[in-house]
């Protein structure tokens, strides 16, 4: 088994957290994993990309020339990976920010992220909600695996966001 998945959005959207909760995950289960994260130079506004890929047999590149999965958050960075998706592989996007036209090569899944993030108070958990699309389509993870790093990575002075975390990931989950 190997899942190589390219996670796009502006930043400031979330992209590497949700990167880095699919990793954890994924090292915690026993699975190889290669990581690059990439952001754009203005950063908070710019284009973040993760580059990941999980798999059962050892990794030899982190670099992804061809993706089982795109998970987008916006217009400009499905248009610019929308064609290193591989024919029959996931697109879940973002459908509150992204107008799909004609890409009838792969499954889709829209999740109206940032919808639902704002009715639940806190639009920056958009990210936490379209990876709660990706876990009920994949099956890779239960819920309860990513709510553990999830516990981890916001511990601290952080700790108070994690009920809303959870709920953006159940609000994902239902919202396929």
């Amino acid at each position: 088994m190997t899942e190589k998945i390219i996670l796009a959005g502006f930043g400031g959207q979330g992209m590497m957290l949700l990167g880095k909760l699919l990793a954890q995950a994924a090292m915690v289960s026993g699975k190889f994993v290669t990581y690059f994260p990439s952001y754009g130079t203005e950063v908070r506004g710019g284009t973040a990309v993760y580059h990941l890929i999980i798999s059962s047999e050892e990794i030899f590149s982190p670099l992804i020339e061809e993706a089982d999965t795109l998970i987008v958050m916006n217009q400009p960075s499905y248009q610019k990976f929308k064609g290193i998706l591989k024919a029959d592989g996931l697109l879940v996007l973002n459908s509150s920010l992204i107008k799909l036209k004609n890409h009838s090569d792969v499954r889709i899944q829209k999740v109206p992220a940032t919808e639902i993030a704002n009715k639940l108070g806190n639009v920056l958990v958009s990210n936490i909600v379209m990876l709660g699309a990706y876990l009920i389509t994949k099956k890779l993870f239960s819920a309860n695996q990513i709510l553990d790093q999830l516990k981890i990575i916001l511990k601290g002075k952080r700790g108070d966001l994690f009920a809303i975390n959870k709920q953006a990931l159940e609000s994902g989950i239902q919202a396929i």
